[in-house]
């Protein structure tokens, strides 16, 4: 696949679309003397592309019309570096730039990529994922990002423009129409207010049936129905004084989001290798169904439809536990307003924002047949609600005879999030959990029918009453059967409107300037000071009573041979913190830190069409609190678990629970340096850059089958022997002083352009990122050893870090007649090298490489005022894998399921606009 790639590479310029600017800041301005020099306004005053040493794809409007891109999910087309994917709630949608991002479904965490739209910070790049209507351009600007923008961000910033109220009565209107019964309508109209006042109102409406056929409930999972309502006015009110106001609001009320069973066939690089085959048991032959892996019977038995386990998973058939939902309801809407203000030889921004974005979210959240692991539909299925109000300041201007272009600015923002949760385990989890802990004692007892997954004669074997046998486990077989029998019980009980609150406020001042050395040497300098501090606190409530009876049962054994054993049933009864001890724990704690940032850049014009850059930048993004409860507690894993099918954490004791230090992860800081060229000519212009970046103190966010693991990730400058690699929690520690950095990413980047003839454009991107793990990995920056769940991430590669990543596109506008009318043909590409989607990159949750190409092809009228378009997004209809991940509870090594991308989609639009 990576020659397949490379060989595309030296061909990929027959394939492109309209030129995409790379932008600093602000709109691109058209250069009537050379169609291919793109102008930008940059740190208040005009520049030309080739001026400006920063690494930026920008995507002007008709590219993003041509693309179809209604959310920053379709960046992924046009942006190499970049990939957004979507998991189990569209509220964490995951956006990655150069193979670094925020992982999973965890509010606690804030991205490494930051969203703006139009000016104001996205508190989780999920809030991109709605529809965002007409928009004039978006910019991704790849590495550390702090000393232009108000938020900070490690790893990159997606920068969304709508298009802002003008001075004249127009109008449009679109209407699509597509397979899954895809019903979009579109329009808005702009119009002028008196001389000084201008007024823009755009709509969206969107209905489309979802690509997962329910077989047991009907209907269909991963619909869309969704609207968008944005209001803005203008105020030219003196030349030098302008204010724009911004409201909008959008819902989506859908169900999303479902998964299905990784098979050998998704993965048959995993199953190469027998010894790493994720889905051979004991007995071998790399059958998920069936004896080989001996969880499959038990879900069987329980009433699992074997077709979930047959079924070609992109047929995207899913047999989810009947009267289990996945409706949820998201709703974002907020006010800004932007004033500029000229002030004599200074210019003043500010920007003042109010968000409030909520999402709740059901889910049968084993993702089987067996009623297992749920969360109800209401206010509390996974709520999250983030509140946020945030002011931006910023002067700048110019110094000693334009020598010096100076920026300061101040940026304040105050947060307030609050998570709510029900989840619950099944009316089947007591029947299902014994079983697992009987696979580990004697898979040959095994009776899902049976009180404890225990038949009458097994019980009997067990319990030394059977004719020829003695008490399995001595003097303490009383208390494990007592404790097979208690977990029975646990069903139908859990959280029960638990509540998260997070109060975030933070500050900070930065600068960027330019000072221009002679006038063809720049050195630009920036800096940031950032005061971050969160406020956290938690109220639980839970129904699950077994949890600290079945703790008593078992301690008189955790001292002993049995510990494992013991701790098993302790675990799986109390799994994630669910017990009614928490109820009486009111629990708090806070954190602040503060971090200096900045950027030193200095770049060079040896002629007026290339320019050439080096670049030193250190990033930063805050710590925080896990909000999974499972953090709370102690850990060990259990011997007990012999077969391999899951690490089993175990409660230790009810002294732990309250310890909310065990949410705490630490802040994320980068250094990355950058050199880069940038050539335009008349008709063809080019960029590329090699980069390096190191992080320190990585934020992982991994599911380990049972719970959420934030594990911050450094690594020691002494061999730790493998002892990182092991099952052992309590190996690999490190020297405080001997830690380095964890994570590096480093590669090249090549962008470029060509226009050969009019009507026609070519673009095409190239990005070589090898972003892994160091070898010897530790925890945090004091030495903490790894977690064993990430025991395979040493030396290797991150999760959704593809190493080659090739973008094509080409737009074709020839006129038709001599009416004005014009065809319209645009194809692009994406072309991704192989990675594994896990991000404990566990065997089986690998994805070999892929293309995806779009396509349209349409006919329009004089000046664009019609259009009739046919389009087709995944034209060849790709399978593969947004994400693989361990089945819930469902012996994570050797289970696996997966959110499949979308599959082909193709329909008609018509536009208008007047």
């Amino acid at each position: 696949m990576r020659r397949s790639i490379l060989l595309a590479t030296a061909g990929i310029a027959a394939i492109a679309s309209p030129a995409m600017a790379q932008n600093a800041e602000t709109a691109a301005v058209s250069d009537s003397s050379d169609d291919n020099v793109i102008v930008v306004i940059a740190q208040g005053r005009e520049q030309r592309l080739q001026d400006v040493p920063i690494a930026v794809s920008a995507v002007n409007a008709e590219s993003l019309q041509n693309s179809g891109a209604n959310d920053i999910r379709q960046l992924n087309q046009l942006a190499p570096s970049l990939l957004v994917s979507s998991t189990g709630n569209e509220a964490n949608g995951s956006a990655r730039i150069r193979g670094i991002g925020t992982v999973g479904d965890n509010p606690g965490l804030e991205s490494s990529v930051a969203v703006f739209i139009d000016g104001v910070y996205r508190s989780r790049s999920g809030a991109g994922l709605n529809e965002l209507g007409p928009i004039e351009r978006v910019e991704v600007l790849r590495g550390p990002q702090g000393t232009l923008f108000g938020r900070n961000a490690s790893a990159g910033l997606i920068n969304i423009v709508t298009a802002g109220p003008s001075f004249d009565l127009e109008g449009y209107a679109a209407a699509t129409y597509g397979n899954f019964d895809t019903i979009r309508l579109e329009g808005g109209i702009n119009f002028p207010i008196g001389s000084t006042v201008a007024a823009r109102v755009d709509g969206v409406y969107l209905e489309r049936d979802g690509f997962y056929n329910d077989r047991i409930n009907g209907g269909s999972v991963n619909d869309q129905d969704r609207y968008l309502l944005r209001a803005q006015a203008l105020w030219e009110a003196t030349p030098e004084l302008s204010i724009r106001i911004i409201g909008d609001y959008s819902n989506k009320d859908e169900e999303c989001c479902a998964a299905v069973f990784v098979t050998p066939e998704m993965t048959p690089g995993a199953t190469q290798n027998a010894a790493l085959n994720p889905f051979a048991g004991p007995g071998g032959g790399g059958s998920l169904v069936g004896l080989q892996n001996p969880i499959i019977p038990i879900l069987l038995a329980l009433g699992q439809d074997p077709r979930a386990f047959t079924d070609d998973p992109y047929d995207r058939n899913i047999y989810p536990t009947a009267g289990r939902s996945y409706a949820g309801e998201t709703e974002d809407w907020g006010v800004s307003l932007q004033a500029n203000w000229e002030l004599g030889a200074v210019d003043l921004t500010s920007i003042t924002a109010y968000r409030d974005y909520s999402n709740n979210q059901g889910s049968d959240t084993d993702y089987t047949g067996v009623d297992i692991l749920f969360r109800a539909p209401g206010n509390d299925a996974g709520s999250r609600q983030f509140q946020t109000f945030s002011q931006e300041l910023r002067l700048q201007g110019t110094a000693f005879n334009d020598t010096l272009d100076w920026l300061i600015g101040a940026y304040y923002a105050h947060e307030d999030l609050t998570v709510t949760d029900n989840l619950k385990f099944g009316s089947q989890y007591g029947a299902f959990a014994p079983c697992r802990v009987i696979l580990a004692i004697n898979p040959a007892l095994v009776s899902p029918g049976g009180q404890g997954c225990l038949s009458a004669g097994g019980r009997a074997v067990l319990a030394g009453t059977a004719p020829g046998t003695m008490p399995a486990f001595g003097a303490g077989t009383p208390l494990i059967l007592g404790g097979l029998d208690l977990l029975s019980q646990v069903n139908n009980v859990g959280a029960n409107g638990t509540r998260y609150e997070q109060t975030s406020e933070n500050f900070a001042f930065f600068t960027h300037n330019i000072i221009h050395i002679t006038d063809r040497l720049d050195l630009t300098l920036g800096a940031r000071y950032t005061n971050e501090n969160k406020d956290f606190s938690a109220n639980f409530n839970n129904t699950n009573a077994i949890c600290p009876v079945q703790r008593n049962l078992q301690s008189p054994l955790l001292a002993g041979p049995l510990a494992g054993l013991a701790g098993a049933l302790i675990s799986l009864s109390c799994q994630g913190n669910s017990s009614t001890e928490l109820n009486a724990l009111n629990i708090s704690d806070d954190r602040s830190e503060e971090e200096f940032t900045g950027t030193a850049v200095l770049s060079y014009r040896p002629t007026d069409d290339l320019l050439l850059y080096a670049s030193y930048s250190r990033g930063y993004k805050a710590g925080g609190f896990n909000l999974d409860r499972s953090a709370l507690t102690g850990a060990f894993y259990s011997p007990a678990d012999t077969t391999g099918q899951s690490n089993i954490s175990v409660v230790v004791g009810p002294a732990v629970l309250n310890n909310p230090a065990n949410l705490q992860f630490d802040e994320e800081t980068v250094d990355a340096f950058e050199i880069g060229a940038k050539y335009t000519g008349r008709n063809f212009s080019i960029s590329a850059a090699a980069f390096r970046q190191e992080f320190s103190n990585f934020q992982l966010n991994t599911f380990n089958g049972t719970v959420f693991l934030v594990q911050n990730i450094n690594s020691c400058g002494t061999g730790l022997n493998g002892a990182d690699q092991d099952t052992g929690g309590l190996t690999g520690a490190c020297a405080p002083g001997d830690v380095q950095p964890g994570v590096i990413s480093q590669g090249i980047e090549v962008e470029a352009t060509l226009n050969p003839t009019d009507y026609l454009a070519f673009n095409a991107g190239f990005t070589y990122a090898d972003t892994g793990y160091e070898n010897d990995l530790i925890g945090r920056d004091d030495g903490t050893p790894l977690d064993p769940a990430l025991r395979l991430l040493p030396g290797d590669s991150l999760s959704n870090a593809p190493d080659i990543v090739v973008t094509g596109a080409m737009s074709w506008t020839p006129p038709i007649g001599s009416n004005g009318m014009s065809g319209l043909v645009y194809l692009n590409t994406r072309m991704t090298s192989g990675y594994n989607t896990g991000s404990d990159l566990l065997f089986g949750k690998e994805q070999e490489g892929y293309v995806v190409v779009n396509a349209r092809v349409g006919l329009r009228g004089a000046d664009n005022r019609w259009s009739l378009e046919l389009w087709a997004q995944n034209l060849f209809d790709t399978d593969y894998t947004q994400v693989a991940f361990n089945t819930p509870f469902i012996a994570p090594q050797q289970t696996y399921s997966a959110f499949l991308a979308e599959p082909r989609t193709y329909g008609v639009t018509v536009r208008t606009r007047f």
